[in-house]
């Protein structure tokens, strides 16, 4: 008898937080030799490893379904309800049937005998489970009538709770308090809650009862080393999982018990909420809705926060030493009724409804023909369906597995095992596919931790454990990557801080980062959001880098004012080929036009101004082709007015050097147009050439050019326009580096290859925009066609008949046909008899414009207007 009660059986009872668990573990430890039920492996696998650090791993056991360690000379034993050696539980007819002799024995949530699903479990370990000097008792007041009529010799305490638990009302999930636990009570809902906090607070663990130890441990890692502020649980959370919760919110408050969807009962609902608040530090509870079936009523509030819970009127109970003289008589006292009247039959579990299945088998029956196969049989059975098939179904694997149980050596063969085993070891797949393969590897593990199942149980063991460990680190990081946004999570944290402050960084190539998270990247001035981020995530990030992005945005804007003319140059891109992507396209390299790799003739595009491979400006149609608008790329809009002003100045300097450079001509020429002196005629024909980009055919401002006196001619030849026969041209133009130009700014397509002379026809550039006229089947550079013309009329003698030299064509690469296309349009005609000579006959006129009609109602309009 201890020190702590008065009787060697002692009933702790109290709400959550009350420091029962701490109190049997305080006790364990004080006795040469102990064991403490759990409800959960997760629960059972946290305590060993806390005693493990207290006493070493040498002296402690884990027992649950799926795992065991069990050292030769442990003393302390930490274990599920279902798998507390003490008869009729995992170890029934493996010749383990009798109880261990420990000092100290305790049972932890023994509420649980009220649940349909598994009491009956709790119920017998509450009547047979003792220790030799000590036995505790663990569970809700809820389950003082239950102990006063089962147990009357136990002396109950009851503890009062350490902290406050108040209801702090309904909250969206967007404004749930920081270090909550959101209660889900399926899978799905558990998913789709755990979606919804990663677009809106950067994400949250996952704890469900069906996770590895191992899972849940990293999983709740994370959560309890603030690397995410909320947990998404099961109800699981409610069975003694430790964390530092302060506020627990119930998606709902409905649940699917194995047969019906129901309301959560208030001992439920108190289990569950009373996670929240730790030793001293109080806590609340609320749900996400305010009216409807996910509202707590106002009973429900007041009795969870006064820790007063319906106390319990019955037990479940199944007898927990069977008979096993034959299948018969198993199942008969599996159906027995209990003699207590607080007790009740419990419902058929599963594993007796897998034994009704098997027993309709005549192989079976032939084979169960002792009371060690019964128990055989019976330990079958208990393989629970971690994969949550059905009765059919694992019926069916049950059946398999027994039948190599009950036949040679009675073992399970050793290629099966290690094929369905192999299956499992991959590590691909979503969220749901590890989970599977997770529940299917504890199904194996189940096995291999059975000592009379496989020829070499201690080595399967750990090829079943070292795959769930994979599995559960597989999953843990899917479940991560799935539902955590460690990026997001710290700009929410950061919300409403000094930017100056913030641990904001950029790459060497451009990646902004906070906190080692990566925001996106900063090419130029546009922000353009990590590619990997989701769409609902791309608003924010870009809010965060407006606000951050500030200082290095100023210092880049004046780098731009400042920086050199080798710097900033013009480039065109073909359409719809944009520098600059939009907040939902990633970014893409663009290349000018004359480099395009594609192989492929684009089309007129867009011109752009570069500050390295930086689009700052766009060149739009201006006042003419020598006075284009320079519009600042949409990009420079996040820097200041006068920020922008400057650059705006620095760009329209820049452009007016180039082309005085590259196009002096076309400066020239805009200057002419608003020079008075130059004359009405010299200023028409200088803003017609400048519309053309410097080419004009002669035909097109035949007129202009007719009305043009000496001086104004002389003035044209100076600015370096030629008057040819056929076109008005200026050869510096035709040069590469200038033509370049030109088709830049007048958004040409693809020009001919640099030093062409003679291109044929249809070539790219073969066209009179580019300055080669189309002749046959050629096309001729306009400046030669003007030496052609010089040539023929020096070799003719007024309208007498000549041969022209054709050594001057022939060494252009001029072919006699196009040669003779080109005479007929210098205004030459064959002569008649004489081959190869041709007549001086005249340029064709230009036409005169017909007069309009002055016989309608138009003319009789002008001439009232003209008086």
């Amino acid at each position: 008898m201890s020190r702590f009660a008065r009787s060697p059986i002692t009933a702790v009872l109290g709400p959550t937080n009350t420091g029962k668990t701490h109190l049997a573990v305080e006790r364990l430890c004080g006795h040469a030799s102990g064991m403490i039920g759990f409800p959960l492996r997760l629960l059972a696998r946290e305590v060993y490893d806390r005693v493990v650090r207290m006493k070493g791993p040498s002296e402690v056991a884990l027992i649950t379904g799926e795992e065991k360690i069990l050292p030769p000379k442990a003393r302390w034993f930490l274990c599920t309800a279902e798998s507390m050696p003490i008869g009729g539980g995992m170890f029934a007819g493996a010749g383990n049937k009798s109880a261990r002799e420990l000092a100290f024995v305790a049972l932890d949530e023994a509420q649980l005998g009220a649940d349909p699903e598994r009491g009956h479990v709790f119920t017998d370990r509450l009547l047979r489970a003792r220790g030799r000097e000590e036995t505790m008792i663990l569970g809700s007041d809820s389950l003082r009538p239950m102990l006063k009529a089962l147990v009357p010799d136990a002396e109950i305490i009851g503890r009062p709770r350490f902290s406050t638990l108040s209801y702090a009302g309904a909250k969206k999930l967007s404004r749930l308090p920081r270090r909550s636990a959101i209660v889900a009570f399926s899978a799905e809902e558990v998913y789709a809650v755990a979606e919804a906090l990663r677009r809106l607070r950067g994400g949250a663990a996952v704890v469900m009862g069906a996770l590895s130890p191992r899972t849940r441990n990293a999983q709740v890692a994370m959560f309890q080393a603030g690397e995410v502020d909320y947990l998404v649980a099961t109800d699981a959370i409610g069975m003694g999982l430790n964390m530092d919760v302060a506020h627990v919110a119930f998606a709902s408050l409905t649940k699917f018990d194995g047969r019906r969807t129901r309301r959560l009962t208030v001992a439920e609902m108190a289990q569950i909420a009373g996670r929240a608040g730790r030793h001293q530090r109080d806590g609340t509870f609320g749900a996400l809705t305010e009216e409807g079936p996910g509202a707590f009523t106002p009973e429900e509030i007041l009795s969870i926060e006064a820790h007063r819970v319906p106390r319990l009127e019955h037990l479940y109970w199944r007898e927990g030493e069977p008979d096993f003289s034959s299948i018969e008589d198993l199942i008969g006292s599996l159906e027995a009724k209990p003699e207590e009247r607080v007790l009740r039959a419990a419902p058929q579990a599963e594993d007796l409804a897998v034994l009704k299945r098997l027993a309709e088998e005549d192989w079976v029956r032939d084979r169960v023909r002792s009371p060690r196969q019964v128990a055989r049989l019976w330990a079958a059975c208990g393989l629970p369906d971690f994969r949550k098939l059905g009765v059919d179904p694992h019926s069916r694997f049950v059946g398999r597995l027994f039948g190599h149980l009950s036949e040679g050596n009675g073992h399970i063969p050793h290629q099966w095992f290690a094929d369905e085993i192999q299956r499992l070891d991959i590590m691909g797949g979503d969220v749901e596919t590890l989970a599977g393969r997770i529940a299917a590897a504890r199904s194996w593990a189940y096995i291999a931790h059975r000592a009379d199942w496989l020829a070499e149980p201690l080595h399967w063991a750990e090829r079943t454990r070292a795959i769930e460990e994979k599995l559960s680190d597989a999953l843990h990081a899917s479940l991560t990557q799935r539902f955590v946004d460690k990026r997001t999570t710290v700009l929410l944290r950061q919300i409403g801080a000094d930017a100056g402050h913030l641990p904001v960084t950029i790459g060497e190539q451009g990646e902004v980062s906070v906190e080692e998270h990566v925001l996106g990247s900063l090419e130029g001035f546009r922000f353009v959001v990590d590619p990997d981020a989701r769409a609902a995530d791309k608003r924010m990030l870009l809010a965060a880098a407006e606000k951050w992005l500030g200082v290095e945005l100023r210092k880049r804007g004046q780098a731009l004012v400042d920086a050199s003319d080798d710097e900033l140059s013009l480039v065109r891109y073909p359409p719809r080929q944009r520098p600059g992507p939009s907040i939902d396209e990633p970014s893409t390299a663009s290349r000018p036009l004359e480099t395009s790799p594609t192989g492929v003739r684009p089309s007129p595009g867009w011109v752009g101004l570069l500050w390295g491979d930086v689009p700052v400006a766009e060149l739009k149609p201006g006042q003419n082709l020598a006075r284009p608008k320079i519009a600042l790329d949409r990009a420079l809009d996040v820097l200041d007015p006068q920020a922008k002003a400057a650059i705006q100045a620095r760009l329209d300097a820049w452009f007016a050097a180039q082309l005085a450079r590259h196009l002096p001509v076309l400066a020239k020429l805009d200057a002419a147009t608003r020079d008075p002196q130059a004359g009405a005629p010299l200023r028409a024909l200088a803003g017609a050439l400048i519309e053309a980009g410097g080419l004009l055919p002669r035909r097109a401002a035949g007129a202009m050019v007719e009305a043009l006196d000496q001086p104004a001619r002389q003035a044209l030849r100076k600015i370096g326009v030629t008057i040819g026969t056929l076109d008005l041209f200026v050869p510096a133009l035709l040069k590469p580096a200038a033509a370049q130009w030109r088709r830049m700014l007048m958004g040409l397509d693809e020009g001919p290859r640099e030093g062409a002379a003679v291109l044929p026809r249809g070539a790219p550039g073969a066209v009179l925009t580019h300055g080669f006229r189309p002749l046959g089947s050629q096309a001729v550079r306009v400046d030669l066609v003007e030496r052609i013309a010089h040539a023929a009329h020096d070799s003719r003698k007024g309208r007498k008949p000549f041969v022209p030299d054709p050594a001057l064509a022939t060494s252009m690469g001029v072919q006699p046909d196009t040669l003779a296309r080109l005479m007929a349009q210098l205004g030459f005609r064959t002569a008649r008899g004489k081959e190869g000579a041709w007549i001086w006959q005249g340029l064709v006129p230009t036409a005169k414009p017909t007069p309009p009609p002055t016989d309608n109602a138009f003319a009789a309009l002008a001439s009232l207007r003209d008086g």
